[in-house]
């Protein structure tokens, strides 16, 4: 049994480090992928190929997307070593939307700047790193990962067209950081009620679940392995 991982908006496998860790303490195989984020040309179609290899060549698959890999892994899950996909704090995208059209289809920024407001920030504040994404991890973690830096993401993965028809015929679980500043999780589980008919499971922790919480999310993926 395998778990195969997929990072969000940068590209990097690294994010996995932690979660990676943790799964093989318990017996697990994990791969971490590295999408080619740093190819201003590579766009959906050759995100899912460099996922699609991953997979090749082992058994009983559960697909792993953090956020913006959620438009990446419906691409690759009629694979046929897949047996379970988990999106976590995901933008899942609707049969054809581009990431770039997601953010307003969904109704993102009234939904980030309505949690913000309702915590006592500034409503009308840019994205901030530290604030919205960093502030649950680690100062030594956060430290390492922004020193290591990364690739910024391919354009081309917000503007070509998305190849997605249809949503796969595989199990789906949508896990929600309770504490998401990014996504919160109000949006987030209309987001997944409405477009997958599901529930979220949600553990504490904020958008970096596998920085913040890497315990709990193995935790979370182990059962999930035992339920299918």
């Amino acid at each position: 049994m395998t778990y195969v991982l997929i990072p969000g908006a940068g590209g990097s496998g690294d994010y996995w480090r932690l979660l990676v860790d943790e799964l093989r303490r318990r017996g697990r195989e994990a791969v971490a992928v590295d999408l080619p984020a740093a190819d201003e040309h590579a766009a959906l179609p050759e995100y899912a190929d460099t996922v699609r290899a991953a997979v090749d060549g082992h058994r009983d698959v559960t697909l792993v997307a953090q956020s913006l890999g959620a438009f990446t892994a419906p691409l690759v899950a009629d694979h046929p070593a897949v047996r379970l996909l988990v999106l976590v704090n995901p933008m899942i995208p609707a049969p054809g939307e581009t990431a770039g059209d997601w953010w307003a289809a969904t109704g993102h920024a009234p939904a980030r700047a309505a949690y913000a407001a309702a915590q006592g920030r500034d409503p009308d504040a840019d994205v901030d790193l530290a604030v919205d994404f960093f502030h649950d991890v680690p100062q030594e973690v956060t430290a390492r990962l922004l020193a290591a830096g990364g690739p910024s993401e391919s354009p081309a993965v917000f503007t070509r067209p998305n190849p997605l028809r249809r949503w796969p015929d595989v199990p789906t679980r949508v896990v929600s950081g309770r504490d998401d500043r990014f996504f919160p999780l109000e949006f987030q589980r209309r987001l997944a009620r409405e477009r997958l008919g599901v529930e979220p499971d949600e553990l504490p922790g904020g958008h970096l679940l596998a920085l913040s919480r890497p315990v709990l999310l193995a935790d979370r993926l182990e059962a999930y392995r035992r339920e299918v």
